[in-house]
């Protein structure tokens, strides 16, 4: 079993399930008690000034840039997130290669999250293609 250790908490994927990292995320997230907790809201793609772009990619990008500034106010980072939830509309291989690829980048050298990726229909805005909700925990 495969154990990558971070500050807070530990991530795992045990050797009995196929290695889930170069997908981008982990199996298993092991937090210690008396954490803090933070739970950042489902974010989508738009900008600060409710603007959407019609590229994935450009909204997979601003997604995360929206949760940074989201964990910055608590005083958290990406390395800090425990689970994401990813809703993404009309779900297919390509978005799911550019979702993995933003998300290889930003966790570059720290043990990514658990995830689950959800495709779905619609999300609430006209538009809007993919939604991340986080869960992070700090000291």
């Amino acid at each position: 079993m495969k154990q990558i250790k971070t500050v807070t908490f530990k991530m795992i994927n045990p050797s009995e399930l196929y290695d889930p990292r170069c997908n981008g995320y982990s199996h298993v997230v092991i937090v210690p008690p008396n954490m803090r907790s933070i739970h950042i809201a489902g974010q989508g793609g738009e900008n600060k000034s409710g603007a959407l772009s019609e590229d994935f990619d450009q909204q997979v990008q601003q997604v995360f840039y929206n949760i940074q500034h989201a964990l910055a106010s608590a005083q958290a980072q990406l390395s800090d997130i425990a689970v994401l939830r990813i809703l993404v509309v009309e779900h297919n291989a390509e978005k799911h290669q550019i979702l993995i690829q933003v998300m290889q980048d930003l966790w570059n050298k720290h043990a990514f999250p658990a995830c689950t990726l959800i495709p779905v229909p619609r999300l609430a805005l006209t538009g809007m293609q993919i939604e991340v909700e986080a869960t992070a925990y700090t000291v």
